[in-house]
């Protein structure tokens, strides 16, 4: 019996992922001999209620300034997510301009300067489910790449999904203590840890301490993915 192929072995390997973490190592492998350094995976909420329903991973510099964004820069910035809703099918893009000033277009195959990207739209029996982007600024857009990581991203939004019920059901089966929803509630509204810590009479590292043991207990590598499942659950609702 000949061995799997790569695309394979990887396809395997991000089924059986146990979190975000380790399906991200495993595109992170695969991809990025293609070229691509950035990525983005998210699911979809029901039709007529917008593009992003959880945005599970953001990484890379997506907008050429020297650092990894974060997921509020990149959905504001990023109008390719909203393109996903027009096509049922993969499509390659481009990116020119300075920044603030970016013009995106969709094209058959990137080339040139600047950076270029795949995205992948996902489908279910409920219509859209969910997208990948695979972003860089020197990619392999060949067929064979393209088809690839098609099949990477369905795969990644497949396992994204399964995780992310997982990690509801947990949520809902593991309530937090009334002191770890206290400051959930703060992480949730944007505030600094230090600021949460002088409100709540509190030292910074038990704060950290806090959320270390929230994540563990829900099960998921970030405190924004705890963020997601809470509000999910209902745990801070009130």
């Amino acid at each position: 019996m000949s061995a799997p192929s790569p695309l394979a072995s990887t396809v395997a390997s991000i089924e059986r992922s146990a979190d975000i973490d380790a399906l991200c190592t495993v595109v992170r492998t695969f991809a990025r001999p293609l070229g691509y350094d950035r990525f983005v995976l998210y699911t979809a909420p029901p039709a007529g209620e917008g593009v992003i329903d959880q945005l599970l991973w953001v990484e890379g510099d997506w907008f050429g300034v020297g650092a990894d964004v974060d997921a509020a820069t990149y959905l504001a910035r990023c109008p390719m997510n909203r393109h996903v809703l027009e096509t049922e099918r993969p499509f390659f893009w481009t990116k020119s301009g300075a920044e603030g000033q970016e013009a995106y277009r969709v094209v058959a195959r990137p080339t040139g300067d600047g950076v270029h990207g795949l995205q992948v739209p996902v489908f279910g029996q409920v219509g859209l489910v969910g997208a990948m982007s695979f972003g860089g600024a020197d990619i392999d857009s060949s067929l064979d790449a393209r088809l690839d990581l098609e099949a990477v991203a369905i795969a990644a939004v497949g396992t994204g999904r399964r995780l992310t019920a997982a990690s509801d059901r947990s949520a809902r089966s593991r309530r937090l203590t009334a002191r770890e929803l206290e400051v959930m509630r703060w992480i949730a509204s944007g505030r600094q840890h230090s600021d949460i810590a002088l409100r709540l009479g509190l030292s910074e590292r038990t704060v950290e301490n806090h959320l270390r043991r929230i994540r563990r207990r829900l099960g998921v590598s970030n405190t924004a993915q705890a963020v997601q499942v809470l509000v999910r659950s209902g745990q801070l609702e009130n």
